[in-house]
């Protein structure tokens, strides 16, 4: 009954000018995310900022000074080792004196494997040593090593078709398995790393003394290549080592033309008792929603061969550098930004595992989990994975990374430590680089600083910085797939 008075008192021009200061109530309580985009209003100007200070600015340089002065003091990390303790000293005293915030370590129980002593040599049909390296948990051969015929095979099934035959009972089994590594590096290593993980088990059950494997390489100069193995529960253990490519393709080539090759294969690599070790966390609190957060990070343990520059040295220091950077020039995201140097990833990411077991509560918490460990080369973008809505607002803030080439938005970007959190709904995104050349360093003597040049690592610092801060001091978090 009230309109019709209403209407009767107040003219048309009046009620019009009552609307559009209705229509202004109403968008003033709208959340700035959806009024103006989901960007800082300043989003543009910061990340220019961080481009220019890291790339032509006071902040050159600094990334390969850290990472250097780093892995050249430390070397590498393996987990359980005093290397891998003395990092996190390290870490610990340099992001204090840094001016981070919360700076500690959260403590983690980790496995400790030793290499100790190793070689392998064929005695048949000559003498010749073979480049080899023990894979990580495996057994030693015992005081007197292993001396046997060699079978070789490129896959699963063909051991399985040998052993049939019954020529696989007491034989040295050698993987060579086949991919083309130039055209897909990426996707050879995943195809393949089940020889490396399972090869030793799967040659145990057809009778085998002990696997070599082809090591997972896209270019050698007979380097061979170590990574992790797991034994199958109640599978016979038996020694396994990756051998270089030219070597597993020679012994290969002696099989084609009849000759039973043998090789003697002694390693005295042992597993002792679980050692305390941490993940070393630091943060800069965010300005207005402190509880929420943005995780940027890597591992800081490495293999016990090269300096592990690569293979995370500069994951973990280029992270550090993003808080760093946004200290040097004054900015305070809205969000914290929380660096995680990870314990323990090359054994089974188990650093990342027991963070996730004691903070998975917080998961509502978190806008983003970055981690680069794929290499920090030349900057192509990021992987992300996430809602769809999420992924669109990642491609606008990869757009300000078109100053240093970096603009693609490419899925799948979950990593061994980040992995756990996927099923929880959380946004999991890793730096993506041009890292063709990866797997010719991966797991290697030659993983030092010298496949780095400094003004890659500025620009691949450029690429963390930019994405972390700038999801960081968003209005709002980014926004999660609704789960059923």
């Amino acid at each position: 009954r009230q309109g019709p008075i209403v209407q009767g008192l107040i003219s048309p021009a009046t009620m019009g000018v009552l609307a559009l200061l209705c229509l202004a109530v109403a968008c003033a309580a709208v959340p700035l995310a959806a009024r103006d985009g989901p960007l800082d209003p300043d989003a543009a100007k910061k990340a220019t900022d961080i481009i220019n200070f890291l790339t032509t600015g006071a902040g050159k340089g600094q990334s390969y000074k850290k990472l250097s002065e780093f892995v050249d003091t430390i070397g590498s990390r393996l987990s359980g080792s005093q290397g891998l303790e003395n990092a996190v000293s390290y870490m610990l005293d340099i992001l204090r004196r840094d001016g981070l915030e919360d700076v500690h370590g959260e403590m983690v129980t980790i496995p400790k494997w030793v290499r100790n002593s190793e070689y392998a040599e064929m005695t048949f049909p000559r003498t010749k040593p073979l480049a080899m390296l023990g894979l990580g948990r495996s057994v030693g051969t015992g005081p007197d090593g292993i001396e046997g015929p060699v079978i070789v095979v490129e896959t699963f099934e063909e051991l399985e078709e040998r052993a049939a035959r019954n020529e696989t009972q007491g034989k040295i089994i050698v993987f060579n398995q086949q991919c083309d590594w130039q055209a897909q590096p990426v996707g050879c290593y995943r195809a393949t790393n089940k020889y490396r993980t399972g090869g030793a088990s799967a040659a145990a059950k057809a009778g085998g003394i002990a696997a070599l494997i082809r090591s997972l390489a896209s270019f050698s100069i007979d380097s061979p290549h170590t990574g992790t193995m797991v034994y199958e529960t109640g599978v016979d253990r038996i020694p396994g080592a990756c051998i270089s490519v030219e070597d597993a393709n020679l012994l290969a080539r002696l099989q084609a033309r009849g000759i039973a090759s043998t090789v003697r294969l002694y390693m005295e690599a042992q597993t002792l008792p679980d050692a305390t070790s941490y993940n070393v966390v630091a943060e800069i609190k965010g300005s207005t929603y402190p509880d929420e957060v943005v995780v940027v990070s890597g591992h800081l343990d490495s293999w016990d061969v090269g300096q592990g520059a690569m293979d995370d040295g500069s994951g973990a220091v280029l992270a550090w550098q993003v808080l760093s950077t946004a200290l040097q020039l004054g900015l305070r995201p809205q969000r914290t930004l929380r660096l995680i140097m990870w314990s323990c990833e090359e054994l089974g990411g188990v650093g990342a595992q027991q963070y996730f077991a004691r903070h998975q509560t917080e998961a509502y918490l978190l806008s983003l989990m970055m981690e680069s460990d794929m290499g920090d080369f030349e900057p192509q973008g990021v992987r992300f994975t996430g809602s769809d809505e999420a992924r669109a607002i990642m491609q606008q803030v990869a757009a300000l990374l078109e100053p240093i080439n970096a603009t693609a938005v490419l899925d799948d970007g979950a990593t061994t430590d980040t992995d756990p959190w996927e099923p929880l709904g959380v946004p999991l995104a890793s730096i993506q680089t041009h890292n063709d050349k990866y797997f010719y360093f991966h797991h290697t003597h030659g993983d030092t600083m010298d496949v780095y040049t400094p003004a890659m690592l500025d620009r691949a610092a450029a690429l963390y910085a930019v994405t972390a801060f700038t999801v960081a001091d968003m209005p709002a978090m980014l926004p999660r797939a609704q789960r059923p």
